[in-house]
């Protein structure tokens, strides 16, 4: 037995470390987060990693589209120029991209300590400065004396189409863009520049103007980028947040389970041990109350014993009264239900009450609908209910004071019980308080009166376990009135109502269709 609670004891240190180096992980994660959120624009700099990521994705993803190009591009240029000299660019251009793609690649798979390393930036600039001189070197290919206006018109689309390409693969990287199109753009400018046409004149002033378009794309994009990573930062905030609230009411559902099973043992230890006991005290109290052995000559005795006898069986109900309680709000208490008429049960806790009212000279006043039908129910608990009503009247109504107990039937067809005292009420503030479990209000306190405050959370239970309703309505110095309703789905004659108007509405309706 010590070895398996040893064990247990082992597992539990276990579950615990790991639950708090699991919020130790999520807190720094949080930290983290709050940092780069909260920090200045100029000051952002962790997102460089995934920008850096961004854009060897997007050369992966281009890693065929590229060589389409060069070679769409090369194939037209061998009517202007050369095909040796066209192949032999082809190559390098090609060489140069696939070094690109081979390095995202490899930025891809390196671990996520080495991503953020300068020296991956800094191979990605140069990498693609010598990409873009790689296209640049195309536009410095001689041509042959053939070529006319065409070929400045196709090496101009050309440049456009290109510049367009890498900003939309670089455009996440400010330097890379530069890189790899300023190179271009500046050779195209000079070539057309060094012409004395106009034509050529506002081509490579159209070339800067496209440049400088594609540069503020560019950083269009990369705002683009940046607000897409800070979106998903918060996103990946929310979720640690989630993380961390969720282990949090993990923790919290544990604990409530396990002391709600610590509770569930104590009572039923309780249950037994104090009611065995108990059972001993009542009966030979009661046997000396009642001198059933011989007459007791001291009264003193006798009035001890009369004592012992009343305070076992206040003990007693108190315990009854915490037990079923505990069985209603862990959903074990289950009802018996079966036809009653409300009348009956209600004049049978009349009956048993009366002799409390008699010693307090309280006059009970009913005021019962002697047609009302039976009701669906549980016997045993709607005879709980009235009962703790009516000992709360009695408990709280003065001497020579009146109680009102009212039966009948509801408007929309179900039936009630309303127990009305003349005693001092109660302040509206103390109702929430007195309606909830052990809980008591003044007067009941300054005037110890016997109790534990768990009738009306008893009642409101049963009740609501049977779809009714409760309502409880005082005014200080003015008396209580209690009323609880039972549903008219609980009520048998009205259901019979319905189901045969129900049914006479389908006879007519098949008689109208039969006529028709």
């Amino acid at each position: 037995m010590g070895l398996l609670a040893s064990n247990t004891g082992e597992d539990k240190f276990a579950i615990n470390k790991q639950r708090a180096l699991r919020r130790r992980e999520l807190a720094r994660s949080k930290k983290g987060v709050r940092s780069r959120l909260g920090a200045p624009k100029k000051r952002r700099t962790t997102f460089d990693p995934e920008r850096q990521h961004l854009f060897a994705d997007t050369r992966i993803n281009a890693a065929y589209a590229v060589p389409l190009l060069a070679l769409i591009v090369a194939a037209i240029s061998v009517f202007w120029i050369n095909p040796v000299f066209v192949g032999y660019w082809f190559a390098l251009t090609i060489g140069t991209h696939a070094s690109m793609v081979f390095t995202s690649r490899s930025f891809e798979k390196a671990p996520a300590d080495q991503k953020i390393r300068i020296y991956w930036y800094n191979r990605f600039v140069l990498g693609d400065f010598i990409y873009g001189c790689s296209w640049a070197l195309f536009f410095m290919l001689p041509k042959t004396s053939e070529a006319g206006d065409g070929f400045v018109i196709f090496h101009f689309a050309t440049v456009l189409i290109v510049v367009a390409m890498n900003t939309m693969q670089s455009a996440t990287l400010p330097k890379c863009l530069l890189a790899s199109t300023l190179p271009m753009t500046l050779v195209v400018t000079v070539s057309f520049l060094q012409k004395v046409d106009p034509i050529h004149y506002t081509l490579a002033a159209m070339a800067i103007g496209a440049q400088g378009f594609y540069l503020i794309l560019g950083n269009q994009l990369l705002k683009n980028a940046n607000t897409m990573l800070e979106y998903r930062a918060d996103k990946d905030h929310l979720i640690v947040e989630l993380e961390s609230a969720n282990a949090m009411s993990d923790e919290a559902r544990r604990r409530a389970e396990a002391a709600n099973v610590a509770k569930s043992r104590f009572l039923a230890t309780m249950s037994h041990e104090l009611r065995t006991p108990l059972n001993a005290i009542l009966g030979f109290s009661e046997i000396m109350k009642d001198e059933v052995l011989g007459p007791m000559h001291n009264e003193t005795y006798r009035s001890y014993s009369e004592d012992i006898h009343g305070s076992g069986q206040h003990l007693l109900n108190l315990i009854n009264e915490i037990l079923d309680l505990s069985r209603i709000e862990a959903g074990r208490h289950e009802l018996h239900e079966e036809p009653l008429y409300l009348n009956d049960v209600v004049q049978e806790c009349s009956a048993m009450i009366r002799v409390r009212a008699k010693a307090k000279s309280i006059s009970l006043h009913h005021a019962i609908d002697p047609n009302l039908g039976r009701v669906w129910a549980d016997e045993r608990a709607v005879r709980q209910v009235v009962l703790n009503l009516m000992s709360n009247a009695m408990k709280f109504t003065p001497v020579n004071g009146d109680v009102y107990i009212k039966v009948g039937p509801t408007s929309d067809g179900g039936q009630y019980v309303t127990i009305e005292d003349t005693g001092p009420g109660i302040p509206e503030d103390e109702i929430p308080t007195v309606l909830e479990a052990f809980g008591q209000g003044s007067h009941a306190i300054k005037s110890a009166e016997p109790g534990t405050g768990l009738g009306l959370s008893i009642v409101q239970a049963l009740i609501g376990m049977h779809e009714g309703k409760f309502s409880l309505k005082s005014s200080l110095g003015e008396g209580t009135a209690v009323t609880v309703s039972l549903p008219p789905s609980r009520n048998m004659n009205y259901a019979e109502n319905v189901r045969s108007a129900v049914s006479s509405e389908k006879t007519n309706f098949s008689k109208d269709a039969k006529s028709a």
